[in-house]
């Protein structure tokens, strides 16, 4: 898991789990699919990410299946920023 990855995670977790649940969840759990993130709570997690990476998410590129697993997250930022 590299440090983009990380921060959405902890963002995640800490966001929107009880702290029982935190141990499981990892980069390739469903979010959306699973409950965990919902409409609202998807917009909360692009505004996060906007503002902690200085980007603009096109909604096209925040769709659900684009932000159901931290690793797909973290693949269309990399991809926004160019990375």
């Amino acid at each position: 898991m590299d440090e983009l990855e990380k921060t959405i995670l902890e963002y995640v977790i800490n966001e929107y789990l009880e702290e029982e649940d935190e141990d499981e969840i990892g980069v390739e759990s469903p979010l959306i699919s699973s409950g965990i993130v919902d409409s609202f709570s998807m917009v909360s997690l692009k505004t996060f990410l906007e503002r902690r990476y200085s980007i603009s998410i096109p909604d096209d590129k925040a769709t659900p299946e684009d932000f159901d697993t931290v690793r797909s997250i973290a693949m269309r930022i990399r991809e926004i920023k160019g990375m």
